[in-house]
Formats: C-alpha cells, structure tokens, sequence
C-alpha cells in the first residue's frame, strides 16, 4: 500500500520561508496526483495546492497564490511545497494526500491516501 511521509515543517517568523516534502514509498508517483492540505485548530482541513501526474497542471488555493509553489521529482518519489512569504494564518498541520487520476484537483474526499502531517507554525 501507498505510503507517504511528511517533513519540512517547524516553527518560523512572519515573512519566512519554508519547503515541505512529501515523499512516497512502495509505489512510484509518476502516476499519482498529490495534493497538499491543511488544517488549522477549529477548523475543516482545505486544499492549498495540487499538482497532476497526467499533464503537471496545478491547483493552488487563492490564500496563498503568489506565495506556494508545488513541485514534483517522480525520480525521488517527492512532491515538495515550497511556501514562502509566511504569514500567521498560514501556521496548520499539513498533510499531503495521494490518489490516482483526480478531477477536479485539491478535494480532500477524493484522495484515498495520506501522510501522518507536519506542524507548520509562523510566529514572532
């Protein structure tokens, strides 16, 4: 079974820069979209960005355009989430989501698989 572990979060300031990384195991990811999700306390988990295996196309949501970007290296089994310009309301567990052949992309029912998340927290 597919398997998918987190890494990269800790705690950093306003306006700081971090990358996470997603990295699978037992499968290869050149045909498996990803999706990266969030989900702050009191809150429902929603989708920050998603990338396709078909054709690279992404998803990103409107709170952090500009801001996010996702990347794939199907060689390494890693899709990362390079997260920069962060602000307070970013801070979430994050979790990265697996399934095969999503559309639309970044709705958290469809994914089938996911990682244990990594605590994000953005504070002075």
């Amino acid at each position: 079974q597919l398997q998918l572990v987190e890494s990269g979060g800790g705690l950093v300031q306003p306006g700081g820069s971090l990358r996470l990384a997603c990295t699978a195991s037992r499968f290869t990811l050149n045909y498996i979209d990803i999706g990266w999700f969030r989900q702050a306390p009191g809150k429902e988990r929603e989708g920050v960005s998603c990338i396709s295996s078909t054709d690279g196309s992404t998803y990103y949501a409107d709170s952090v355009k500009g801001r996010f970007t996702i990347s794939r290296d199907n060689a390494k089994s890693t899709v990362y989430l390079q997260m920069n310009s962060l602000k307070p309301e970013d801070t979430a567990v994050y979790y990265c989501a697996a399934e095969k052949s999503v559309q639309p992309m970044c709705i958290s029912r469809d994914y089938g698989f996911w990682g244990q998340g990594t605590q994000v927290t953005v504070s002075s």
